[in-house]
């Protein structure tokens, strides 16, 4: 996962460039209130993908039966996600090594936009619904691919949508033509809280010891990644996408060209996120261990603001947010006498409300 940094450089290795992911190199020296208003904005932004994006997971939930639950990550899994995280990781460290920069990132940032242009479209659906005026005619279309004729006719796509949905489309392909030919930062976090918000809604946990086993891997991932080797350096710097969420720290002095940023790994987000998901489940109609673990991510993720701007080295926020959100669940079960219970899996049917 990515680590809490702060960096003289549009997010990614973007257009303006870096000479350090840490932002060392020629920063400009932010004053106190830029700095506490940009900690302070990240920590918001990483605390409304997972509260909302659980929201409508669980919303989603309460609507289906459990065999109708999508397909959830399991034990094995998550003991194979920080490796195949690892491996990938050490592939694009060595495409950036031997091919162009430029072309890579070229790609990736066609992939990004495509990506992008769903995820924000999929998030700002909801919304839509709710204002979509209602003397406005609200047509269906349905985009069809077959193969073949006859009885072997087969689907290939089959895809149905309204105008509702084509406005959310269009708006977010302005975002992504924003972005593309900018790479500013509110166009990067617009699409970040998009992935983050439908990462941490889409991706089920099944119980809460998967959850832990995978946040002890990616643990141990990011330690080794960031302090370890110069590989997540590396990457982080030279990776163009809106993996990140950003906020400048010379905001106040620059406006919205400002270009010293803290930025916070989309993955210090979701996988933490998820965790904190699964916790609604634990017992039913009380909220009481998913406060918990959320409390216990903002406990984590400002104990990380704080050593790293105490220390002025970037930090792999899992180091401190995998000890509080399964510690702090933990010794609530622990004080409750419900251990064995929290470890137990969820009961999907008669699901909690946040």
């Amino acid at each position: 996962m990515a680590d809490v940094e702060q960096s003289a450089a549009v997010p990614d290795g973007s257009s303006t460039g870096s000479d350090a992911v840490n932002g060392t190199a020629g920063r400009f020296v932010s004053g106190a209130e830029g700095t506490a208003l940009a900690y302070g904005s990240l920590l918001l932004m990483a605390l409304l993908p997972i509260f909302f994006g659980a929201l409508r997971s669980v919303g989603c939930s309460k609507s289906k039966s459990a065999s109708d639950m999508p397909e959830t990550i399991t034990s094995r899994d998550a003991a194979r996600f920080p490796i195949i995280a690892s491996c990938t990781l050490f592939g694009l460290y060595l495409f950036f090594k031997i091919f162009s920069q430029e072309y890579i990132n070229l790609l990736l940032s066609m992939y990004f936009f495509v990506l992008g242009i769903l995820a924000l479209s999929h998030t700002m659906s909801p919304f839509m619904c709710r204002v979509f005026p209602a003397n406005v005619p609200n047509k269906q279309y349905q985009l069809l691919f077959t193969q073949g004729s006859g009885e072997s006719k087969e689907e290939i796509v089959n895809y149905e949508f309204d105008t509702k949905d084509l406005i959310c489309l269009g708006i977010s392909s302005v975002v992504g033509v924003w972005y593309v030919l900018k790479k500013h930062w509110i166009a990067n976090n617009l699409f970040g809280l998009a992935f983050a918000l439908n990462g941490v809604e889409l991706l089920h946990l099944n119980n809460v010891s998967t959850g832990c086993i995978l946040l002890g891997g990616l643990f141990v991932y990011d330690v080794f990644w960031v302090f370890g080797t110069n590989v997540m350096v590396t990457v982080a710097k030279s990776f163009e996408a809106p993996i990140k969420l950003v906020f400048p720290q010379d905001l106040l002095e620059k406006g919205l060209d400002a270009s010293n940023f803290a930025m916070l790994g989309l993955g210090d987000i979701v996988i933490p996120g998820k965790y904190i998901y699964i916790t609604c489940f634990l017992k039913k109609n009380t909220r009481t261990y998913f406060y918990t673990s959320f409390l216990a991510y903002i406990f984590g993720l400002g104990l990380t603001i704080f050593i790293m701007h105490t220390f002025k080295h970037a930090q792999p926020a899992l180091l401190y947010l995998v000890p509080a959100c399964i510690g702090f669940p933990v010794l609530l079960a622990l004080f409750k006498g419900e251990l064995t219970e929290m470890f137990s899996p969820p009961e999907w049917a008669g699901h909690l409300a946040i």
